[in-house]
């Protein structure tokens, strides 16, 4: 239990450590592209300004943090999946594969719990950035449907380019997480409302 506990961690504080800057660029030129879209007054004044109207805006709106920090997640879970891959040779080499949690040998594979906590934290903002107007009234349900549709995306992604293989665990592992996340996500709005 304690090597698998350490494996975690470690391959979670690599998968934050390698695409950290390039996430944070990233996040933030996507916040800053959605603020000119929707609130485009400060456009056209500049770096200085644009910056200061960003920070500004990051400091008092919680919306606009969720949505950068969910920018964040999404791009680091992308260059996981996607961008940090090398070519594989045949993608559907191991389709059903992946859903043993200690191998023939006896290690532990910790892929399947990597999967499960990848979707946890991004359903979890995802449905925040979403109910900014309570336009998500069942989150546990909207949290299944977009793990779903975000996994299968992803596994469709590796197929097509041929980057990793296409694993039916991976879909369900990562669906199980964003259910965890919507979970979360209504328990603590029910506490909020009491």
């Amino acid at each position: 239990m304690q090597e698998m506990l350490k494996k975690v961690i470690t391959d979670i504080l690599t998968t934050l450590y390698e695409p950290f800057w390039f996430a944070l660029l990233s996040a933030l030129l996507l916040t800053i592209a959605y603020m000119y879209s929707y609130e485009p007054d400060n456009a056209g004044g500049g770096f200085k300004k644009m910056m200061l109207a960003w920070a500004k805006k990051f400091k008092k709106d919680a919306h606009f943090r969720e949505l950068f920090f969910w920018f964040f997640l999404t791009v680091i879970i992308l260059f996981r999946t996607l961008l940090n891959r090398k070519l594989w040779a045949n993608p559907l080499s191991n389709v059903m594969g992946g859903w043993q949690f200690i191998d023939d040998k006896g290690n532990v594979v910790v892929d399947s719990i990597e999967n499960i906590i990848m979707l946890i934290p991004w359903t979890w903002l995802l449905i925040a950035v979403k109910n900014k107007k309570n336009a998500v009234r069942r989150p546990v349900m909207y949290a299944v449907k977009s793990g779903f549709l975000f996994s299968i995306s992803i596994e469709m992604l590796q197929l097509i380019l041929r980057l990793g293989t296409f694993q039916l665990s991976d879909i369900c592992y990562n669906t199980l997480g964003g259910m965890i996340g919507g979970v979360m996500f209504w328990i603590i709005r029910l506490i909020r409302k009491q």
